[in-house]
């Protein structure tokens, strides 16, 4: 079943809404816990935690074996990270677990066609999934889209359309041309969080089923938070855990509108006038799950927190010396750790997990050009 976040209307999942149609948000209502017994010891990847996934039958699956990520020890300045690698997944972002997840429901449900838009990466990674699928997909992105991510989408011989002005104005002409065609939106779909929380559960195995400290997040429209918070609350509802680790959902300056909010004390995000950013996946000034995501950040008692583009560079050539070629919106958590130590709020001998989202590979071009005219 589906739940409205805002009214509290259930529906059928074979009622192909996307969103209620009092304008809320969808939910999946699904297990509310999940314990070490439940992981498929058989399986490999993100599928070991099939249990709490909406996907009802193994034969249903879309996949290209994503998940089963690397986790990697090193030292920050004398923290102790651990760096969670899921821009080593099939498509060479973490989106791949939402969109196997989203992809194998939607295809058990029956959509042979939809439409989906993105800043690049969630994109890319639907429109892979849908090409294995055997599903017709048109993919809206941002016009200032990295080339590396539409060559990608076009590859996978997805139709791709570009949009001049913002990413909202990017969502707002998929939702117009949605109207007899499935419109896909990870953002809105109660479906992708689902996949996404994978990571989590991966971190918990990974690290002998013990609970870290602190994780550090890129959040534009929060998927990442959310997946993270699912995990992380059905192991506590289950026993598995007696506690949350704290959730820093990292921001560019440019574009913070979940930072501004929180720092405000506010339930909801406001409109927020955006700048352009380096960190092009986290550019969302309307984040759709804005209400969840900063509820999930207050629960975990972590925090929000944004940072200028000088900073998240400055991020990006540190992790790249440490062998890490990630594209500068994941190079954010770089910036955040040197901040957030300097700050006192990471501590030597805390367990801390960071999440490197998205592949370098992707947007040689913006780093070329950022090589030779870094920000300011």
């Amino acid at each position: 079943m589906l739940h409205c976040f805002r009214c509290g209307e259930t529906f059928a999942e074979a009622a192909l809404l996307w969103r209620c149609p009092c304008g809320g948000i969808l939910d999946w209502t699904g297990p509310e816990s999940f314990s070490r017994s439940s992981i498929r010891t058989e399986e490999t990847g993100m599928w070991r935690y099939a249990a709490s996934l909406p996907v009802d039958s193994p034969d249903s699956r879309v996949s290209m074996g994503e998940g089963g990520t690397p986790l990697v020890l090193g030292d920050w300045n004398g923290l102790s990270v651990f760096w969670k690698l899921d821009f080593l997944c099939p498509t060479g972002s973490y989106k791949d677990r939402g969109m196997a997840c989203l992809a194998s429901r939607l295809r058990e449900l029956g959509v042979r066609e939809l439409i989906e838009d993105s800043s690049g990466n969630a994109g890319s990674s639907m429109a892979a999934y849908c090409a294995l699928a055997g599903i017709e997909c048109k993919v809206f992105v941002p016009r200032y889209t990295s080339e590396g991510k539409c060559v990608q989408i076009l590859s996978y011989g997805a139709e791709l359309v570009r949009i001049p002005g913002t990413r909202e104005d990017t969502s707002r002409a998929a939702e117009n041309a949605a109207n007899e065609t499935y419109y896909a939106s990870h953002n809105w779909s109660p479906y992708f969080a689902h996949g996404v929380k994978t990571f989590a559960f991966e971190v918990w195995e990974q690290l002998g089923f013990q609970v870290p400290d602190a994780v550090l997040l890129p959040a534009g429209q929060g998927s990442l938070v959310l997946g993270w918070a699912l995990a992380f609350e059905e192991l506590l509802a289950s026993g598995e855990i007696d506690r949350l680790p704290r959730i820093y959902a990292l921001q560019p300056e440019n574009c913070a509108p979940l930072a501004l909010a929180f720092d405000h004390r506010l339930d909801t995000p406001e409109p927020f006038s955006k700048k352009e950013t380096i960190a092009e996946g986290i550019s969302s000034a309307e984040p759709v799950r804005g209400v969840q995501v900063l509820s999930a950040v207050r629960r975990s008692g972590g925090t929000v927190r944004a940072f200028s583009e000088r900073s998240i560079w400055d991020g990006f050539n540190q992790l790249a010396r440490k062998g890490f070629y990630v594209e500068p919106t994941s190079a954010i958590v770089g910036a955040a750790l040197e901040e957030l130590q300097s700050a006192g709020e990471l501590r030597e001998g805390e367990r801390i997990v960071a999440l490197l989202s998205g592949s370098g590979l992707k947007a040689t071009e913006k780093i070329l050009a950022l090589i030779g005219d870094p920000p300011a």
